[in-house]
């Protein structure tokens, strides 16, 4: 019988041994387009997937637990969970919703198959005007201080601030391919340790840094089409990139200034996440599968 090898990527403290299709589900079940991934205070991993059902959780080692939300969304995009409640977000549904951790829905931001006049028509495009909420929004989540930010997206070049209970405090954006504060796809975002919002401007291949309140501060250039931002507790940024000009999909770990610390290549992730633990999850939706990269110590 032959041995796997294994294979390890990075460099110094962050190295990672990778897990190749790391979450099993039951016999004869398989995975949709696997969109995002994130995990609990337990470090369980919910996997959001454009299938029925669209939330899958698994243990640590990749046992499959529970699912949930069947009948809930029309194009699942991105999860996000803090303080063990889950953040998701309904691309073509139009809407941003929060549940329990077993499914049980919180909230709903947005009107269901209602989008605003952006005058975009092709996903993706560079939209000819940023409008309010929402045309294709992208992933939703929470800051500290409970207020909520919107990323807003695929037909809008947006990102939306909210109050707890849903009501719109503010946007800011406008479509465009260079200077601050455009946008040509906002995918995904993360309110930083430091309060500031961190904004994946995919197409821009850059990461925008602002306020609370939405004042510009600063880009990182150093990347190619990021798709989704996570941070771990030691305040250490992880983006995962699409392939760009023949360069191939990666992972960029990233201090607080946006210098890269270490970097490999992977398969294409459109969503990704690092756990308590350091570990970090790559959502596949072309190979419709979970990677884990377990760093090494």
């Amino acid at each position: 019988m032959t041995t796997k090898a294994k294979t390890t990527v990075g460099t110094g403290k962050y190295t990672y041994e990778l897990i190749q299709d790391w979450a099993k589900l039951p016999r004869r079940r398989t995975f949709g387009t696997v969109t995002s991934v994130a995990t609990d205070s337990q470090d369980r991993v919910y996997v959001f997937q454009r299938a029925e059902p669209p939330v899958v959780v698994f243990d640590r080692n990749g046992k499959y637990l529970s699912s949930w939300g069947n009948g809930n969304f029309v194009k699942p995009h991105g999860i996000f969970i803090a303080n063990d409640i889950v953040y998701l977000t309904d691309r073509e549904g139009s809407t941003a919703m929060k549940y329990t951790l077993d499914g049980k829905p919180l909230q709903i931001i947005g009107t269901h198959g209602v989008y605003s006049d952006t005058g975009c028509e092709k996903s993706g495009d560079v939209c000819p005007r940023s409008a309010g909420p929402f045309n294709y929004l992208t992933e939703m989540v929470p800051s500290p201080s409970g207020d909520l930010y919107i990323s807003d997206g695929y037909r809008n070049a947006r990102v939306h601030r909210f109050s707890r209970d849903g009501r719109l405090i503010s946007s800011w954006g406008e479509p465009g391919k260079g200077g601050p504060n455009q946008f040509h796809l906002p995918h995904s975002l993360i309110v930083g340790r430091d309060g500031r919002v961190y904004v994946c401007d995919r197409e821009n291949s850059r990461v925008q840094v602002f306020t609370a309140d939405g004042r510009y501060v600063t880009m990182w250039t150093d990347m190619h089409r990021p798709l989704d931002i996570t941070q771990d507790r030691d305040g250490i940024f992880y983006t995962s990139e699409r392939p760009e000009n023949g360069r191939p999909a990666q992972i960029s770990v990233l201090d607080g200034q946006g210098k890269v610390l270490a970097r490999w290549p992977s398969r294409s992730a459109h969503g990704s996440w690092v756990d308590s633990h350091g570990d970090i999850y790559l959502a596949l939706t072309s190979e419709k599968s979970v990677d884990k990269y377990v760093r090494q110590r």
